[in-house]
């Protein structure tokens, strides 16, 4: 196993929107992935279910990796990896974007000096390396200096911060290579309908109903059904073949959503599994997925959502600490849905910088 230089990495530990992970300038871990891997399982303390040697938060949500570089590619400011590292297991994967730790990225690499702020907000073309997608992030520097103070308030975190501004003009099919990888907004897997959807994010949508469970009970009591959690990996394997991701036995995607009708205004409540542990919340791309089927009339999100009025639509997407909101503006054409606009409002914190010590 690799070993960390003896003083240390310089890191930068940040919440993102409603996770925690650690900020990393690409050229100071290491070239070889086998090598840097190892150097992030001995940084976050993993496998441990307490991750109680390193600073994981023993939670998916908490053991999260940004690798960040200024970008070389026309159309992009910076490059941005995101690594999520498992708790439990020796496993890193890079299979999926984190829309989340997104929301610390630009910050961070303007304080690193990659790119040069503008007064008031800079907007910043950000390359995803994940997906193979460009995001575009706006957030607030007035006086061309980052703050992370503002009024701006998200589900799932305390008081206000700074708003920052995500917009995915190039997420249909980032993963999947197409928003509907099956060619359906409707199939059937073990029996259950089903939507495969891949707007940021690969989800499996789903009512929670046909899986036995009413979609609004507590994360804790859904973490405890074990008979639920056969059910939907029974389904999430299956699933993931038809959405051309291979074998995602050891993968973090697809994300498995249950939905039911809203109970508090928006326009679905959700609860989400990444992929075998359910999420406090919803992932920033796994609502942008989800808001996006509530698009599709024929899937189980759609013959439920409460879709307002308007050609651009605010979806609230229910979870269980809150809403997520996501900013659509999309068109039906031939029966083929389109999607111009998917943002989203996240906040963001520098918690401390300093270097951080591997094995």
């Amino acid at each position: 196993m690799s070993s960390a230089p003896p003083d240390g990495i310089p890191c930068t530990w940040m919440r993102g929107g409603t996770s925690k992970g650690a900020y990393f300038l690409k050229h100071h871990l290491p070239a070889d992935e086998r090598a840097r891997d190892a150097l992030l399982l001995g940084i976050m303390g993993s496998p441990d279910p307490r991750q109680i040697d390193g600073i994981g938060g023993a939670d998916p949500l908490t053991s999260k990796v940004a690798v960040v570089s200024r970008s070389e590619r026309a159309g992009a400011d910076i490059d941005y990896l995101f690594l999520q590292v498992f708790v439990d297991q020796a496993i890193v994967t890079d299979k999926q974007n984190c829309g989340n730790i997104l929301a610390g990225v630009v910050q961070f690499a303007l304080e690193q000096g990659l790119i040069q702020a503008r007064d008031e907000r800079t907007q910043v073309a950000v390359y995803m390396v994940n997906s193979d997608q460009v995001a575009e992030v706006t957030v607030e520097t007035p006086g061309g200096v980052v703050t992370y103070r503002g009024e701006a308030h998200i589900d799932g975190v305390p008081g206000t911060a700074a708003p920052v501004l995500e917009n995915f003009p190039e997420a249909a099919g980032s993963t999947c290579g197409a928003l509907l990888p099956t060619g359906n907004a409707l199939d059937v897997v073990n029996g259950i309908e089903v939507t495969c959807i891949d707007n940021g994010m690969p989800v499996v949508v789903m009512r929670a109903q046909d899986l036995g469970v009413s979609g609004y009970e507590s994360r804790e009591a859904l973490d405890a059904n074990t008979a639920l959690k056969e059910k939907l990996e029974a389904i999430r394997l299956p699933a993931g073949q038809l959405m051309h991701l291979g074998d995602v036995t050891e993968k973090s995607v697809p994300k498995m959503t249950l939905v039911a009708p809203p109970r508090a205004g928006g326009a679905i409540s959700t609860r989400t599994f990444i992929p075998h542990r359910c999420h406090a919340s919803i992932g920033v791309l796994g609502a942008v997925s989800v808001a996006t089927a509530c698009m599709l009339p024929d899937s189980p999100a759609g013959a439920m959502a409460r879709i307002p009025a308007g050609d651009e639509k605010l979806i609230a997407v229910e979870h269980p600490i809150g809403e997520t909101s996501v900013v659509m503006d999309v068109t039906v054409s031939n029966g083929t849905l389109q999607v111009s606009r998917a943002a989203i409002l996240r906040t963001a914190r520098k918690l401390f910088e300093g270097v951080v010590f591997g094995h």
